[in-house]
């Protein structure tokens, strides 16, 4: 039978999974809402100047 207690003391977390992690949380990734932003932003700059 499987000692749960004693494999959890053995357990260490891979490195590169750690890496991963960070090098995916530390990058300021565009999504979609911010795209949808911007174009919102650039419609309404593109109104201003057109209202004269």
């Amino acid at each position: 039978m499987i000692n749960y207690e004693e494999e959890l003391k053995k357990f260490h977390p891979s490195m590169d999974v750690n890496e991963a992690e960070d090098a995916i949380y530390s990058r300021d990734l565009t999504d979609v809402t911010d795209i949808l932003k911007e174009m919102i932003q650039d419609e309404k700059e593109k109104k201003g100047k057109n209202v004269r």
